[in-house]
């Protein structure tokens, strides 16, 4: 029998906003959903624990404020984990938890492993820099410093997400909310990252351009072999693309499974609403 081993394993992280006090750092039973009436303290991650891999898409669904964005935030190292362990396959530091690198280090898991698309494209763009550009700082970043191996890389990745080469030196703030998205996830693309973070990437857009980049999201993954983790509300979202799903609710993971399951026979009780709200 053949175990395949995770190519990206979190365990036990826990992210909170305050330094906890005896009655919260012990136990959630005086938690009031993730808030300590106590110190003030916010759980906005508590104890969560899964594993990637390779090819896969692992879906992570919650309401607003259920942590799953922050739990996105912490790998992709935009803010720091309270405690933890973060481990990726193909990285310099592999035997490493990820969550104790310092800064420089971080920076080099973020620009040669990781890819990530915000939900604001205002994040993840320099929107005066033409949309070549944006792609090229990413590789610049990494220690590419072939001029024409960024400009030829660019116009790949433009031309897979669909940007017309035409505006490939047009600045992204001229561009549609849909387009916007899509130079992000060429940007993200630029390194060919093992594992590709996307956190809300169709929140706000028309319901015929999330149909395109839900679409450009399943193309990659099945040309590129990527590994994905799709943060969204959106059940009918992970629906279409993720292959294993998380629940998230007040910072901590109720339910997980395969996806269909998830959405079959779902166990617990905010799991069976989101469910039915679909229906």
């Amino acid at each position: 029998m053949i175990i395949e081993n995770p190519i990206l394993e979190i365990k036990n992280m826990t992210k909170k906003y305050g330094d906890g006090c005896e009655y919260c750092n012990n136990s959630d039973e005086h938690l009031v959903k993730n808030y300590c009436e106590k110190c003030g303290t916010v759980y906005a991650c508590r104890d969560i624990s899964f594993k990637l891999y390779k090819e896969e898409i692992l879906g992570i669904v919650g309401e607003s404020g259920s942590g799953k964005s922050t739990l996105v935030q912490t790998l992709y190292f935009d803010k720091d984990a309270t405690s933890g362990e973060y481990y990726l396959e193909n990285n310099p530091f592999k035997e490493k938890n990820l969550y104790n690198l310092n800064v420089y280090q971080k920076k080099k898991i973020r620009n040669n492993i990781l890819g990530m698309v915000y939900q604001n494209p205002v994040y993840g763009l320099r929107m005066n820099f033409s949309a070549k550009s944006n792609i090229a700082e990413k590789m610049i970043a990494s220690g590419d410093r072939n001029v024409n191996n960024m400009s030829n890389r660019a116009e790949e990745l433009l031309k897979r997400v669909d940007i017309s080469l035409l505006r490939a030196k047009e600045a992204p703030k001229n561009f549609s909310g849909g387009m916007q998205q899509r130079v992000q996830i060429a940007k993200a693309l630029s390194n060919n990252p093992p594992v590709l973070l996307l956190d809300e990437v169709t929140t706000g857009l028309d319901l015929s351009i999330q149909a395109e980049v839900l679409e450009l999201i399943k193309e990659i993954q099945r040309d590129l072999g990527i590994s994905m983790i799709l943060v969204s509300h959106d059940l009918a979202v992970i629906r279409m693309l993720a292959d294993r799903t998380i629940v998230m609710k007040n910072g901590k993971i109720i339910e997980s499974g395969l996806t269909d399951q998830i959405l079959e026979d779902p166990q617990h009780e905010y799991t069976q609403q989101l469910v039915y709200s679909l229906i």
